[in-house]
């Protein structure tokens, strides 16, 4: 089992460094980086490559959820607790922090290889801007008939309080105004999650094949979620909240052991906040 000594450095002969062993959450992301190696390899099938990318991403959700949030909580106790389990905490949530974001740049690179390489097999990845007419119309329709109807938007400044974001759901902040320089108004969008894969696959042109991610979709269409307000202008962001996904069962004896796993379910999707993604343009104090 990786360990992480707390003891100061060693005086010993050879000068023995304190850090004999490695934080087994560091060993976990180490093996997570070579889920990346595989989606970067170019001997592996274009496709798998492509999933490797997204088990990555689901394997450091859970890793957020789970370990990371003990972590978290580790911290919160003593620090006789901290040396009972021969660990430094905040050390090491330290350390996953510059490990993370060097992981999610090789990600982003491995990414956009990726699309350069679909589009090479005539595969190309569009976005809201890059829509001709006829892509834009049955983006259009697309949304209407499939999304529209599972959208409630949330007008951030006609509710009294922010809504709790749902652990492992994607949000759409949308930011909008009427014209240039008018007031902005801000809303709230949840990605749904049961209308289908999160890409759509449009028309295909001969031998080229098209899709667009579902966000895209949105984005497109944000002038059909909000028309009642008339707003001619909007930008829309993506953030996503990763929650603590520890199990609370407690010490209530009245209630069966699965009655109470039930409840701490779902009580998952609401735990305490311990990652926040969003767009890298996302504009400070939005």
């Amino acid at each position: 089992m990786a360990k992480v000594s707390t003891g100061g450095r060693r005086k010993s002969k050879g000068d023995v460094p304190d850090r004999l062993y490695r934080a087994k959450e560091l060993s976990w992301l180490s093996f997570n980086e070579r889920v990346l190696q595989e989606a970067a390899n170019p001997d592996v099938p274009l496709l798998e490559r492509l999933r490797f990318l997204g088990i990555f991403s689901s394997n450091l959700d859970e890793f957020f959820r789970v370990r990371v949030a003990t972590l978290q909580r580790l911290l919160q106790l003593n620090r006789n607790t901290a040396s009972f389990i021969d660990a430094d905490p905040e050390r090491t949530l330290a350390e996953i922090q510059d490990i993370v974001v060097r992981q999610h740049k090789r990600f982003d690179s491995i990414y956009q290889d990726l699309t350069a390489e679909l589009a090479r097999q005539n595969v190309f990845i569009l976005n809201e801007q890059s829509l001709d007419d006829e892509h834009a119309e049955y983006v259009r329709e697309y949304f209407r008939r499939t999304v529209r109807p599972q959208l409630i938007p949330l007008m951030i400044d006609q509710i009294a309080t922010f809504p709790e974001l749902r652990d492992d759901s994607t949000y759409l902040a949308v930011v909008m105004a009427k014209s240039s320089g008018a007031r902005k108004k801000y809303a709230l969008l949840e990605i749904p999650e049961t209308t289908g894969p999160r890409f759509v696959v449009l028309p295909p042109r001969g031998e080229n094949r098209y899709v667009i991610l579902l966000d895209d979709v949105i984005r497109f269409c944000l002038d059909q979620v909000f028309a009642v307000f008339s707003f001619k202008r909007f930008k829309a962001y993506a953030i996503k909240l990763t929650r603590d996904a520890k199990l609370d069962l407690g010490d209530d004896m009245t209630q069966s052991y699965v009655k109470k796993v039930m409840k701490s379910l779902k009580r998952r999707r609401i735990g305490d906040p311990v990652r926040f993604i969003y767009d890298a343009d996302l504009p400070g104090g939005l």
